[in-house]
């Protein structure tokens, strides 16, 4: 019987593991080696996406948000940064320029796959309110979160390698847990 196997260039499917309880440790440790690295550029450092929800299934992998004062002050994070082991992705700016994107890759026993996401941004941006108002819902609401965990467990089955493809089918679904949050938080 043959195996099969995939082409060592080919990205690998999209993982969705069951909640770890290390992430939080995870996201304290690196805080503080970012903080010792850029801390006199920093307003603040959260830890965001599925990985800052207690019990939430996610991609294990740490997203954390260092919040600028101004974005104008990110060419003086770079090097910083990079001397941690992260490595910056300017060309994601076309997309989204009011974020800077940094990732640290994991050790050679992950194969490739990355361990840490910087998304820096201004702490007065829309985009630093909007990533704390989903984590905080997820929070503050397990249903909503089981919700979301099955739905990126259909996705991941579904567009297994393709990461755009389930980036965007999850879309709908972040875009309106935004929405409620925010409004519930203007109160």
């Amino acid at each position: 019987m043959a195996l099969a196997m995939r082409h060592p260039t080919a990205p690998a499917p999209v993982f969705i593991a069951d909640y770890d309880r290390r992430w939080p440790a995870m996201f304290a440790a690196e805080r503080v080696r970012i903080q010792d690295a850029i801390g006199e550029w920093l307003s603040g450092i959260e830890h965001v996406g599925s990985t800052a929800v207690p019990g939430l299934a996610a991609k294990p992998v740490i997203d954390i948000m260092p919040g600028l004062r101004s974005l104008g002050d990110s060419p003086y994070i770079v090097e910083p940064l990079r001397e941690l082991g992260y490595q910056y992705f300017p060309e994601h700016e076309t997309v989204m320029p009011e974020r800077r994107y940094f990732a640290l890759p994991a050790g050679d026993e992950h194969r490739g796959r990355r361990r840490f996401h910087l998304h820096i941004v201004e702490t007065t941006a829309a985009f630093w309110r909007r990533h704390l108002a989903f984590r905080d819902h997820l929070r503050a609401h397990p249903e909503t979160a089981s919700e979301y965990a099955a739905l990126k467990r259909r996705l991941a089955a579904e567009y297994g390698s393709d990461r755009e493809g389930y980036t965007e089918a999850k879309t709908g679904f972040i875009t309106r847990i935004e929405s409620l949050a925010l409004t519930e938080e203007a109160g």
